[in-house]
């Protein structure tokens, strides 16, 4: 909806996007509410797989390290940040640090679009389509690249 509304009402983008951005991040906060209250039902399951703890364990530890980055680089990239969401409250990642990734990534790539759009118009929208897929796929890259030269 932001495009639309952004190529309707340039002069009116910014808002556009800080409202897409402030109520994504309050849908962000909802997601790790249900990750974070799910978590109970789902741990007595984990623990009886045996195998599972321990994976769970490495996970959780891997997320509280790097937690930050996998949130705002899930906030700002093409994969569901949904998951990302459901995945830090399962994770009891800290909220605070959760609630500013979520805002930098996902208002990053709002703040982006919605600059772009009322800066270029319509000529301007194909491109952002086929951009900001590969800017996302890009910052997926070096978050991993990043992740394997940090964790030698």
């Amino acid at each position: 909806m932001l495009m639309p509304m952004s190529l309707a009402k340039p002069d009116r983008a910014m808002w556009f996007a800080t409202i897409t951005t402030l109520t994504s991040v309050l849908g962000g906060m909802a997601g790790y509410a249900i990750g974070y209250f799910a978590l109970d039902w789902v741990a007595p399951l984990i623990e009886a797989g045996g195998r599972w703890a321990s994976a769970y364990d490495n996970a959780s530890s891997w997320f509280r390290e790097w937690g930050f980055w996998t949130v705002l680089i899930a906030g700002f990239s093409p994969i569901p940040y949904k998951v990302f969401t459901i995945s830090a409250g399962a994770l009891a990642m800290s909220f605070f640090p959760f609630v500013l990734a979520s805002a930098v990534g996902r208002g990053a790539r709002f703040f982006l679009v919605a600059t772009l759009l009322s800066w270029g118009g319509t000529a301007m929208e194909d491109r952002i389509r086929l951009y900001v897929e590969r800017i996302g796929w890009g910052l997926v890259g070096l978050g991993v690249i990043a992740y394997l030269a940090l964790r030698g």
